[in-house]
């Protein structure tokens, strides 16, 4: 082992000693999310068709006078993503807490990244 290695193997472990659990989380669900492919939610531009993994934050239902939305942020450890599922007032196994990876159009709404009307795969609680 080169003396290089054993530096960065050193800083790896004090980053870690010394990183919040809020940090720590969020590079696993990056780690997660590269895993399965997927691109890290910082990274995706408006009009891109992308694939984004994650866990839910929260789920609220949204009733509008003309069509009731459930919205969903999801979150990689870089970014959020809302998904909004445009005429429906609940899915199951959309909840917070659970992991899933989504399928869309980026699009812009109040400066937040949003994918109207995802395709989505729930992964097995874990």
């Amino acid at each position: 082992m080169t003396t290089d290695e054993r530096t960065t193997g050193l800083r790896r472990f004090l980053e870690r000693l010394t990183a919040s659990e809020a940090e720590l989380d969020a590079q696993e669900l990056q780690r997660d999310s590269a895993k399965c492919g997927a691109m890290p939610a910082g990274q995706c531009r408006r009009g891109q068709v992308v694939s984004v993994s994650g866990r839910l934050r929260t789920v609220a239902y949204t009733p509008r006078t003309n069509l009731p939305t459930l919205e969903a942020d999801l979150y990689d450890g870089s970014d959020v993503v809302t998904l909004v599922f445009l005429g429906r007032r609940s899915i199951a196994g959309i909840e917070p807490g659970r992991q899933l990876t989504a399928r869309g159009r980026i699009a812009i709404r109040d400066d937040r990244k949003v994918i109207y009307n995802p395709y989505y795969e729930l992964e097995a609680p874990r």
